[in-house]
């Protein structure tokens, strides 16, 4: 998934898709240490994800804290 489809969905979805892509992870993981996974790829490309969807989380929140700053100054 490409950050940029990401920036245009909003916070709620990014989160419960953040919680989905964790339980993955955690499903993806057991699955190697059991030696069940074929493709141990998709354990990168999982924690890639999450971390792309904190990145957009992390600038929507900066996004939303310097939007109340300027009206508090307003």
């Amino acid at each position: 998934m490409k950050a940029s489809e990401l920036r245009a969905l909003p916070v709620n979805e990014l989160e419960a898709k953040r919680n989905d892509l964790k339980e993955e992870y955690l499903r993806l993981r057991c699955g190697h240490v059991s030696r069940q996974l074929a493709d141990v790829i998709m354990i990168k490309k999982t924690r890639r994800n999450i971390a792309r969807i904190n990145t957009v989380l992390n600038e929507k929140q900066k996004q939303l804290s310097e939007a109340t700053k300027t009206d508090e100054q307003a």
